[in-house]
């Protein structure tokens, strides 16, 4: 690594955006570290030097911890925490089991933010935290309604992102709390209007134009500013 590389770490890389961005980042020049939950092939199939692939899932407090203690000499400009999930989205919130519910709530809310926390001291200063949202989490823009926990769960991180800025405040902190577009993933499905490689460029290009830059601030793809 020279001392001008810049190091991300991806978490939520074994498919789909987390994959692109690893992919994207190496080709850029950075170096990268990726979390898997489980065993991806596709990517330690990508076998660059530049990649290192380590375990853990978000909802597991001792697995984040012990995550943090094998990056301890690491240091990142980019934590980007992409794991989600949107399970029985297409239900109404009435018709979904408690206990989905509140799984999706602390998989897509509460993790991410306990794993910023976490992790902020393995930021650089003039780095970024960056967390994946979705314009669904736009209480504003939501005239459509539908995908109730899953918006419901989005809405709850962009707040608790927020938060989490203002009380890192007077360190400077950079949240950036980012929509990737419909993306034609396994969550995205196939009728989406854009495809991984779209959506990913735009990610990174935005995080290279935002990084470093204090505060919360809700993007797209494309570098807009989307409604809370």
């Amino acid at each position: 690594m020279t001392q001008s590389q810049k190091h991300a770490l991806i978490v939520g890389a074994s498919r789909g955006l987390g994959l692109g961005l690893v992919e994207t980042f190496l080709a850029r020049g950075w170096r990268v570290t990726a979390t898997q939950r489980r065993p991806s092939p596709a990517l330690a199939g990508l076998g660059s030097e530049a990649l290192r692939v380590e375990s853990a899932d978000i909802d597991d407090d001792p697995g984040v911890t012990a995550l943090h203690d094998r990056l301890a000499s690491e240091r990142f400009d980019l934590i980007f925490v992409v794991a989600g999930v949107a399970t029985l989205a297409h239900d109404p919130a009435h018709a979904v089991p408690r206990d989905v519910a509140a799984q999706v709530y602390l998989t897509n809310a509460i993790s991410p933010i306990r794993f910023a926390e976490a992790f902020l001291d393995r930021l650089v200063p003039g780095g970024s935290i960056a967390l994946m949202s979705s314009i669904l989490g736009s209480v504003g823009l939501n005239e459509t309604g539908g995908w109730e926990t899953y918006r419901a769960s989005k809405a709850a991180l962009n707040t608790l992102a927020r938060s989490f800025e203002i009380r890192h405040r007077a360190e400077n902190v950079s949240v950036l709390i980012l929509h990737p577009g419909w993306v034609r993933t396994e969550m995205g499905g196939a009728e989406a209007d854009i495809d991984v490689a779209t959506s990913v460029t735009g990610l990174a290009d935005v995080i290279g134009a935002q990084l470093g830059r204090p505060g919360a601030h809700y993007l797209d793809y494309r570098g807009e500013t989307l409604a809370w």
